[in-house]
């Protein structure tokens, strides 16, 4: 039966277990601009927000190979329980300590926002790694994992806007409560799954175990510098989109289309790049896509106005989300025997520190060159990475070491 993205949901157990997951997944979506608008709202300082808001987002994202680490090692059911558990009630500890105007000092704020952030559960990565189980054909994974990408991005595009209709009912507290419900329905859903349930832990010895620890990332080195090679095109071009707006209009509104450009393109060309069965292998595909993300980027420096800058990062975005989905495919591909969860979790890693590393960048950047420039060194920058990964592709042929599991 040829493959498609109707025969992918109608696998068994794939659009209820996938539903789950996006459940709990859309409190990620949620979170965090309810607890900056919420901390904001209770101290009246951005400078506070801002730092609750960092230290909620390093300890998310830096931690999460960890988190990953102990469902690869216990399976999902006994690690996503507790973690699921632990970061609602953390949510619902910051809900309460938000609603009194200065009652929580930012001390506290800080802690429980850190606590929060490193107990979230890794829904995403556990997610890729049960398709592996329900789509075991390789042609019905890449559309799988396709559809998984595009419809995250569409997750935290709703997000913001579902904050903005809880904001104006509520508080910005009951965006954080809101969040904790959505993980706790989402996470139960995906463990209550019988393509999750039946998942177990790759049962491996120990010498196996502490080679996958000290080898995972040299693995997936290649998927990894791709996804930071993204993420820095993202993050930057997320600063800079709108430096430039400012520049040819007032107060910056331009900026919408542009980066709505950006969204929509990656998810036509995620679906797209899913509906295709390539010939070339991911690992040669990668560089090509992180590539031609970094090359329409750079041509985004020779943008004359609103219209052309949207133009192009629509076609930037065409880019995305198949260079994302062809990361986390090689990372589960290349990964060690019981590290496939963590595989998909450095890649996200590299994302996200990339897109924070690209903001910080642009910003410097944008004091120093005009936003046209920016924009090229920001592409040339990807190129490089692009370059990079093909010089870091991993050896193709190391066995696993036999276990059961995932698979």
């Amino acid at each position: 039966m040829p493959a498609s993205y109707a025969h992918v949901l109608r696998l068994p157990h794939a659009r209820t277990t996938f539903a789950a997951a996006l459940l709990g997944r859309l409190s990620y979506g949620i979170v965090p601009l309810s607890v900056m608008l919420a901390v904001t709202r209770a101290h009246g300082s951005y400078t506070v927000a801002g730092a609750v808001m960092a230290l909620f987002s390093a300890t998310s994202v830096f931690l999460s190979p960890a988190r990953a680490a102990l469902i690869d090692r216990h399976g999902p059911r006994r690690a996503l329980v507790p973690m699921a558990a632990a970061y609602a009630g953390l949510l619902g500890l910051l809900t309460a300590v938000v609603r009194q105007p200065g009652a929580a000092s930012p001390l506290l704020l800080g802690a429980v926002a850190a606590a929060a952030g490193a107990c979230t559960p890794p829904l995403g990565p556990a997610m890729r790694a049960v398709w592996s189980g329900i789509a075991p054909d390789p042609d019905l994974l890449r559309r799988a994992y396709s559809l998984d990408a595009v419809a995250e991005e569409l997750l935290f595009v709703s997000g913001p806007l579902l904050v903005g209709a809880i904001v104006a009912v509520a508080s910005p507290a009951a965006g954080i409560a809101a969040g904790a419900v959505l993980i706790t329905a989402g996470a139960a859903g995906f463990v209550m799954s019988p393509a999750v349930r039946s998942v177990r832990p790759e049962r491996v010895g120990r010498t196996a175990r502490d080679g996958a620890r000290g080898w995972v990332l040299a693995a997936i080195r290649q998927p990894v510098l791709a996804a930071l090679g993204v993420g820095l095109a993202l993050g930057a071009a997320d600063l800079l989109v709108v430096a430039f707006a400012e520049e040819h209009g007032p107060g910056g509104a331009g900026a919408a289309w542009p980066l709505a450009a950006l969204s929509a393109g990656s998810a036509v060309g995620g679906l797209l790049h899913g509906a295709v069965s390539w010939r070339k292998r991911a690992g040669v595909r990668l560089p090509l896509l992180t590539a031609g993300l970094g090359a329409a980027v750079l041509l985004a420096g020779l943008a004359t106005g609103l219209g052309t800058l949207t133009a192009v990062m629509a076609a930037a975005g065409f880019f995305v989300s198949p260079a994302l989905t062809t990361a986390y495919l090689l990372a589960d591909e290349t990964a060690p025997s019981g590290a496939r969860v963590r595989a998909g979790a450095w890649v996200n890693t590299a994302v996200n520190a990339g897109s924070t590393a690209g903001t910080a960048a642009a910003g410097v950047l944008a004091g120093l060159l005009p936003t046209g420039w920016c924009l090229a060194v920001t592409g040339a920058a990807t190129l490089l990475v692009a370059g990079t990964a093909v010089r870091g592709a991993t050896r193709r042929g190391a066995p696993r070491p036999v276990g059961t599991g995932i698979v």
